[in-house]
């Protein structure tokens, strides 16, 4: 670009001053960018509605508690580890799409014979049993979690008969995905008040 100019300027210098003139205002126009980024944003701004997502989930969740911890006067940064954060999102990642689930109905449950390999393996041992603790009690279901050589057992059972099939509809990650502390935890994380 810059080479294209100085052959412009150049050029219309042998050729007269008024020339020169508007080669050389040519030349700066083509190089200030300024007026030209903000014909673009006030024209994608009378292009309809804009997209909100941010194109990747994990990626919004760390947008959205990085915003949340900026917005707060009392975020102690010496303690945040986003990176933390989102270590946990990769284990939620191979847990939900990569870990193997083999259920098998038990007296007033389900039994899941959870497996994986590699960073899954590591993502079932940290996840499992973290939310079992976290759930049992709940609904008035016991919750148990066995580490396996593979993976982890989770057996869930339920008090009343009539909440048994809702246990089995919904298997391994219904029953992962239960519970309204995932959003707070995730904060948490982020914060440095829990580990990984």
């Amino acid at each position: 670009m810059l080479r294209i100019t100085v052959l412009i300027l150049g050029l219309s210098l042998s050729a007269g001053p008024a020339l020169a003139q508007t080669a050389a205002q040519t030349a700066a126009q083509t190089m200030d960018h300024s007026h030209h980024a903000g014909m673009q944003h006030a024209g994608m701004q009378n292009a309809g509605p804009m997209p909100t997502l941010p194109g990747q989930d994990a990626f919004g969740t760390i947008q959205e508690i990085v915003g949340i911890l900026e917005a707060d006067p009392h975020t102690d940064w010496s303690k945040v580890s986003i990176e933390r954060l989102r270590e946990h999102l990769i284990d939620m990642n191979e847990v939900t799409l990569r870990a193997a689930s083999a259920e098998t109905p038990v007296d007033g449950g389900l039994r899941m014979a959870v497996t994986g390999t590699g960073r899954t393996l590591d993502a079932i041992r940290r996840m499992v049993p973290a939310h079992a603790a976290q759930m049992t009690g709940a609904q008035g279901r016991t919750w148990k979690a066995e580490p396996q050589a593979d993976g982890a057992t989770l057996t869930v059972t339920a008090a009343d008969p009539k909440d048994v099939p809702r246990i089995r509809a919904l298997g391994f990650i219904g029953l992962m995905a239960q519970g309204a502390h995932h959003q707070e935890h995730h904060l948490a994380m982020a914060r440095g008040q829990l580990a990984h």
